[in-house]
């Protein structure tokens, strides 16, 4: 929690406020009223942001509702923001082993023509998520794109990332006749955010879904055996008076009452399950928070991709802060996830699943030539 501590130490600092750093993992603060309304805090205030908390101090986490009073504090300030980073780009001693540890193609072959170096321009874009079920849970998510291909950056972000925050104050301008990416248009950017989030967040929720599945499979377990016991007893009944050969009238009575019980007892239960699936149901609201214009040079590596007799290049970018090798982007899911097949027809770069067979009727097709359809059959996919 430190990076959260420096933050918030930063925010109100430039609204004014006074602070000092307490133990453990603390900030004592001195609000002016201005900001005492915003933040919802007295003027004298002590904020926590570890595991053990000052004393008296009120908890600060990326989960609490500090989110949201930081956001009214910040408002549009910092949405925007465009960052030159000049550093030393040398081409690394040996790009082909670069190469064939990063780029895998399942079904196509691939050579290395040349490094030259070049400067790109990647946009990275901060979202905070929030899923609400029977809990809550909030985080920020960083997705990386390369204007210049495509690719997004998941295994260069933290150093990317660290980087601009170490020359955040640094003013570099752009050196003469350097040529960048063009920027790209809303709908294409918004194509790609709506194929690469999904995935990502999911991915993100992966132990907060994997613990409300536990909760969830425990409660039905425990609705399931209640009432197969009561329907256990019932049937038990059932069967004792089914045995008599004559019934009394109170007996037949007690019949047509059992009867009523167990239809009952299934009625029960299907409601409780329906209000279990009611109470784990989850809902995912994602926002924009910033978007960060990171220009920088790189080392360009262009490919040739060969499959059967089509041939297609490719440019991925060495970063030399991170000192990797991008990855080649799916160009229908955008995933930071390998392997690559390449298609037949216009040699796109996807995952298997994305050239993988119609789920109908089998045809192996590739879903950026075909978006939304089948091209045999018509059958619409996701």
């Amino acid at each position: 929690m430190a990076e959260l501590l420096s933050f918030v130490e930063k925010v109100l600092e430039r609204e004014g406020a006074v602070t000092e750093r307490i133990a453990p993992d603390g900030l004592e603060v001195m609000i002016p009223p201005a900001l005492q309304q915003t933040l919802e805090i007295p003027e004298l205030a002590r904020l926590g942001f570890g595991a053990e908390l000052p004393e008296h101090a009120q908890r600060v986490t990326l989960e609490s509702d500090w989110m949201n009073r930081l956001e009214r504090v910040v408002g549009t300030r910092g949405r925007l923001a465009r960052q030159i980073l000049d550093v030393d780009s040398v081409a690394p001693s040996n790009p082909e082993r670069i190469v064939e540890h990063t780029l895998e193609l399942t079904n196509a072959t691939y050579r290395l023509k040349g490094v030259t170096p070049a400067w790109t321009r990647y946009l990275i874009i901060a979202f905070r998520y929030t899923a609400i079920s029977d809990e809550k849970r909030d985080g920020i998510l960083h997705l990386g794109i390369n204007l210049n291909n495509g690719s997004t950056l998941d295994n260069l972000l933290d150093p990317l990332l660290y980087a601009a925050a170490e020359k955040a104050n640094e003013h570099t301008t752009l050196p003469e006749g350097i040529q960048l990416p063009s920027p790209w248009g809303i709908a294409r950017l918004t194509t790609v955010l709506n194929r690469a989030l999904p995935t990502r967040i999911r991915h993100c929720l992966d132990r907060f879904l994997g613990s409300m599945q536990r909760r969830q499979e425990r409660d039905l377990r425990r609705i399931f055996n209640y009432h197969s016991e009561l329907r256990q007893e019932a049937l038990e009944r059932m069967h004792q008076l089914q045995q008599k050969p004559d019934l009394t009238e109170r007996q037949r009575s007690e019949q047509k009452h059992t009867e009523q019980r167990l239809r009952a007892i299934l009625r029960e239960y299907q409601a409780k399950v329906g209000d279990l699936r009611q109470k784990y149901a989850m809902s995912v609201e994602c926002r924009w928070i910033q978007t960060l214009e990171l220009i920088m040079p790189v080392q360009r590596f262009e490919i040739s991709i060969r499959r059967r007799k089509g041939e297609r290049r490719i440019a991925l970018d060495w970063n030399p802060l991170a000192r990797k090798l991008e990855q080649a982007p799916c160009e229908y899911s955008y995933t930071w996830e390998r392997p690559r097949s390449v298609c037949d027809d216009q040699l796109h770069l996807v995952t298997p699943e994305a050239y993988g067979p119609c789920t109908q009727c089998g045809k192996v097709y590739c879903r950026v030539c075909h978006p939304g359809k089948c091209p045999k059959c018509g059958h619409v996919t996701g």
